[in-house]
């Protein structure tokens, strides 16, 4: 990272602290990503941040600044972050996974489904699988989001993914009840790895 890109990041951040608005501002049309994403941090600290500066966040041309707009856009309603699933950098996929998780969105239980199932980066489908468990832990999940907790653990005659994601299946899991639930959980104790054996035997 270059000086110039330091030093404007160190300005922008430091006006969060300060409550200067106007200069943290500046760094929303600044040509540098990294100091875009950090004007969106200094207005969400000191409160200033609006709808559009989240929308223009969001639609960014940078993944850098997308993804800290996605992280902010967690802890406010207004944004439609369930697109955001559908970013080509899996690194926004993830946090988009993550907020929507935060926020409790029912709604999107199914695209973080198809995420959990199709997305190639095994972060992206851990991070859907535990958005799933998130949003049923604080309201009615849709039936498509065990499915996919399920399928993700290999609990329903899929193979089942790699040992991080069946630990946040089994995790994700003990905000689910019912015999598939119990039944899954019993064989996830017979799990070839000890990480998802272990998080299986806490809940049982």
């Amino acid at each position: 990272m270059t000086d110039l890109t330091t030093s404007a990041r160190r300005a922008v951040a430091l006006a969060g602290h300060c409550h200067d608005e106007a200069t943290a501002r500046t760094g929303l049309t600044n040509p540098l990503p990294h100091v875009r994403a950090s004007a969106l941090g200094a207005l969400s600290q000191m409160g200033s941040i609006s709808q559009t500066d989240l929308a223009g966040g969001l639609a960014d041309p940078a993944a850098p600044v997308r993804r800290r707009a996605t992280e902010i856009a967690a802890r406010h309603r207004g944004p439609e972050l369930g697109q955001m699933l559908a970013d080509p950098a899996p690194e926004v996929v993830e946090m988009a996974a993550w907020a929507l998780g935060e926020r409790g969105e029912a709604a999107c239980v199914p695209a973080l489904a198809t995420t959990a199932r199709t997305h190639p980066d095994p972060l992206c489908r851990e991070a859907a699988v535990a958005a799933v468990g998130a949003i049923a832990a604080q309201t009615v999940c849709p039936a498509e989001g065990l499915a996919a907790v399920l399928d993700a653990l290999g609990a329903t005659g899929a193979t089942g993914d790699r040992p991080a994601v069946r630990r946040r299946a089994v995790l994700a899991l003990a905000a689910f009840e019912g015999p598939a639930v119990r039944a899954a959980l019993h064989a996830a104790l017979g799990d070839h790895d000890w990480q998802v054996r272990q998080a299986a035997e806490d809940l049982v």
